[in-house]
């Protein structure tokens, strides 16, 4: 019987569907093609398949799995046919595959260790996460390099500076391994990818919604090391030569139709050369104010402020915080062919369209400052600096904003309040600081709770800290949830994250503290009681909504004393 009848028989699919996928064929198998179309998920087609074949179907990511088996299997057959062997009994082997008709790599099997081969079902997708979780990234290309192995691939620690091609004939495994490592990056939503290089060898780490993940890898890749950092050199078209400085490069790629922007940064450490590369996947990116996570009444706020005339808006928060994707949005929705919108970064991450960017280059003196005095000759409406970094800087911002322009910016400090002393610290005088800055918002990026499988409780007071708001969570009657695991989050609980916000606007109260050089804290009490919500505050916020966990608040936020 055909695949596509055991589906109809078993209910998968109806007679009309199956006509209308051989209709549509690509030359794919019936099961194959349902999935693909989604007409049926992964999960039905195998419990068709394996009642029909009388094979058991198993959820691998759950299973018990006896890992001193690896040892007997070819990294070969299991890479190429995704296979994964789960137990042995006596003379017999249990296997997982995801397709009970390819019968000759389980023959192929049994021939090769001597057992009897009994097959049991299980997803695809389970299957090749067990292999890259217990073989590591790159482990087919590694028995690839190890089976094929050229002296002349050593060599590449000691190329010259003239001699980048030298190893060009014999780099092909080299190069595939490279690539495998950026596309399970790129594939797993990852923002940076840190290779490091350590006493005992390579590792390396996935940093995903702001957590770094180890990636597990075969041991055999601390062999091609050097290799694996000259590759990522050339490509950033650095000197591979160059040990001993710091260098930064740039790679631009394609994966799966999208381009992905990779920015290379190489530091010298103890036991070699550490990577880390940070990677900006134009295709994902959407900027949209409204999908970052802001409640309706401070989306509200924050559209009137990027709509004023003049003025100046800060954003604040550490590397990583977001906030340059939220100044992009802010750009994106008031982008229309009446408003002239420059500005000026380093380095420009996203190249937007109807926006006008410079891409600062401090070697040659054009710096943020230098820049700004030169946008404003070019009549703009609107204009983002991509951060106040020193006294000049913020000068040039203020008699900007003086001049009849709205300025958009980011500064480094810890909450909202804090941005009007660092300016006045910076040398900017209070009064000018006190008439130009309209509002200040500061952020954090929380991760998302995974909708799929987050589990809902009911809080006791030794599991919330003492600032935990219990009368909003009473008043509500609704749970909170916490992170569980499921394969859709890749067992982590979390699915991308959200921002939390602290919008500081200038109300009469605060300009006079900033023009009378009062401190943060007076500061910060003036705007908590002009409305201000904090960072904790809203972020509780999300907690409640049922959108993030207990956990996340605790990691990003720190308690506030009011």
């Amino acid at each position: 019987m055909q695949p596509g009848d055991i589906l109809v028989k078993h209910g998968v699919l109806t007679s009309q569907q199956l006509e209308q996928l051989g209709a549509s064929s690509t030359g794919q198998r019936a099961d194959h093609a349902a999935v693909a179309s989604g007409m049926a998920s992964e999960d039905q087609v195998l419990a068709a398949l394996g009642k029909e074949c009388g094979v058991d179907v198993i959820d691998l990511s759950k299973a018990d799995v006896d890992l001193s088996l690896l040892g007997q299997f070819p990294q070969r057959l299991m890479h190429r046919h995704i296979l994964f062997p789960v137990s042995r009994h006596n003379g017999s082997i249990t296997v997982a595959t995801s397709d009970p008709f390819e019968l000759y790599p389980l023959d192929e099997l049994s021939s090769l260790t001597g057992l009897h081969v009994e097959p049991v079902l299980a997803l695809r997708s389970q299957i090749a996460e067990r292999i890259k979780t217990h073989l590591g990234v790159g482990s087919e290309t590694i028995e690839g390099l190890l089976a094929q192995r050229h002296d002349d691939v050593q060599l590449l620690e000691e190329i010259d500076e003239d001699s980048e091609l030298a190893g060009d004939a014999q780099e092909a495994s080299v190069i595939r391994l490279v690539n495998e490592i950026m596309l399970e990056a790129v594939e797993n939503r990852a923002s940076d990818v840190h290779i490091e290089s350590q006493a005992a060898g390579i590792k390396i780490r996935y940093r995903i919604d702001g957590i770094l993940q180890a990636q597990p890898v075969p041991p055999e890749i601390n062999q091609f090391q050097a290799a694996i950092i000259s590759r990522l050199k050339i490509m950033a078209r650095l000197n591979i030569a160059e040990k001993r400085l710091p260098q930064d490069g740039r790679i631009k790629l394609r994966v799966h139709g999208r381009e992905v922007d990779v920015r290379v940064s190489v530091i010298p450490m103890v036991h070699g050369e550490g990577i880390v590369m940070r990677l900006l996947d134009k295709g994902r990116m959407s900027f949209s104010l409204l999908k970052l996570g802001m409640a309706p009444e401070l989306y509200s706020r924050v559209s009137q402020l990027i709509r004023q005339p003049h003025g100046i808006v800060l954003v604040t928060g550490p590397t990583g915080s977001g906030k340059t994707t939220t100044l992009y949005s802010a750009l994106t929705e008031i982008r229309d062919e009446a408003t002239k919108i420059i500005t000026t970064e380093d380095p420009v991450e996203y190249q937007l369209e109807g926006i006008n960017q410079i891409q600062v280059h401090p070697k040659i003196g054009l710096t943020f400052a230098a820049s700004l005095r030169s946008i404003l000759r070019h009549d703009p409406d609107v204009v983002l600096v991509g951060e106040i970094r020193d006294f000049e800087t913020a000068e040039n911002a203020i008699q900007a904003s003086l001049t009849g322009h709205l300025v958009f910016s980011t500064l480094h400090t810890n909450d909202a309040p804090s941005a009007y002393t660092r300016l006045i610290d910076m040398g900017v005088e209070p009064f000018l600081v006190a008439s130009t800055i309209e509002a200040v918002m500061a952020q954090r990026l929380v991760r998302r709770l995974c909708p799929k499988c987050k589990e809902a409780y009911e809080p006791t007071t030794e599991e919330v800290p003492s600032d935990f708001p219990w009368e909003e969570y009473k008043a509500g009657g609704q749970p909170i949830f916490r992170h569980a695991g499921c394969r859709a989050c890749r067992e982590l609980g979390y699915d991308g994250r959200q921002g939390i916000y602290e919008l500081c606007t200038t109300t009469d109260s605060v300009r006079q503290l900033a023009h009378d050089r009062a401190s943060s804290w007076d500061i910060r009490k003036a705007a908590l009681a002009d409305g201000m919500r904090t960072l904790r505050q809203d972020a509780w916020a999300k907690v409640l909504d049922g959108t993030t966990s207990v956990d996340e608040v605790l990691r990003v936020t720190k308690g506030d004393r009011i």
